[in-house]
């Protein structure tokens, strides 16, 4: 027996148009004669009725939907486009100072046939997996191995490719008393002055400073629905509106889609997605987001060190706006 599709909740009138196309389909073949006119024409009706609702409700997403869609319990998580679009991946573990944070993954692969150090915040599918992977919100022994991966691509000569999909660090009491911050920090400060192309992706959640532990890196790209945000809609919505039900009104405010994000110039390309979100579709998504690294990647590999560097450094000091008043007269 299949397993019943997971439906977000604006989706429903598309699965209630499915299961009425399911049966009207079934009855047919259970009858074991062609489709009469009539059939033919509802069928027709139908599947007209369902691109028209197709192209209305994913044509027209809220920030809060593309949000749902970036949590899809069946999205398509980093390892997933790793598999997909790198061979020879060689998992390396461990930060050398605590432990193997399992909720970021790292080691060095193959992309088209180049050599690259890949970097991946992972959420696990299952219940068991999730658990050993934190829910992909790593803690400070994470972004030590990521910095100690990060070290090693330069020492090499390696691109860095990062791939984000996380709620956020994990805040927990023990992740506290290990310096998550100091361990977030630091890698902000030593991603800005790697001396090898970097490129990050954020592939499904972009959640405060546990995804900007990796991602301050020379391009910076997001799926259609993804999102990167200083906080969760939930969590901006319990501090503003002392609600976590204002998560919708929250999400809009913040402009934490991939469309605002480019242009506000905090994303360098959104990537796109077959409709309804890249679980639709992950092989296809997969190509769109291989020929999109590789551009980026032959942008930046013919630049001298010092040329990448002062360009990523102009990169950020363009994000933000900010006015300065003689004292007094503001």
């Amino acid at each position: 027996m299949d397993k019943p599709v997971y439906t977000l909740e604006f989706e429903k009138p598309l699965r209630e148009l499915d299961a009425q196309l399911d049966q009207l389909r079934q009855e047919t073949l259970e009858s074991g004669a062609p489709p009469s006119p009539e059939t033919a024409a509802k069928l027709a009706s139908l599947e007209r009725r369902k691109e028209s609702a197709q192209r209305e409700i994913y044509g027209h997403l809220t920030a809060w939907q593309r949000v749902q869609i970036a949590r899809h319990p069946k999205r398509p998580y980093a390892l997933d486009y790793v598999s997909l679009i790198c061979e020879g991946f060689q998992e390396l573990h461990g930060d050398r100072q605590f432990g193997d944070d399992r909720a970021l993954v790292g080691g060095t692969a193959y992309f088209n046939g180049d050599a690259v150090m890949v970097v991946a915040q992972h959420k696990g599918r299952e219940t068991k997996e999730k658990i050993a992977r934190n829910f992909g919100m790593p803690q400070p022994e994470g972004y030590r191995k990521a910095l100690r991966l990060f070290r090693l691509a330069e020492k090499f000569g390696l691109p860095v490719l990062t791939f984000i999909d996380t709620p956020g660090a994990y805040p927990g009491i023990e992740s506290e008393s290990r310096h998550v911050s100091e361990a977030i920090a630091t890698n902000l400060r030593e991603m800005a002055g790697l001396r090898v192309p970097t490129i990050s992706v954020i592939v499904g959640e972009g959640g405060s400073g546990g995804a900007l532990g990796i991602g301050v890196t020379d391009r910076v790209l997001i799926f259609e629905n993804s999102y990167y945000s200083v906080i969760s809609p939930e969590g901006c919505a319990a501090i503003l509106w002392k609600d976590a039900a204002a998560a919708p009104k929250a999400a809009e405010a913040l402009k934490l889609t991939a469309g605002e994000l480019e242009k506000l110039g905090v994303v360098d390309e959104v990537i796109s997605e077959p409709q309804g979100g890249a679980h639709h579709d992950p092989v296809q998504t997969a190509a769109t987001l291989r020929y999109a690294l590789q551009k980026h990647l032959n942008d930046l590999r013919p630049l001298a060190v010092s040329q990448l560097l002062d360009a990523r450094y102009e990169r950020y000091r363009r994000l933000g706006v900010y006015e300065e008043t003689a004292a007094g007269l503001a």
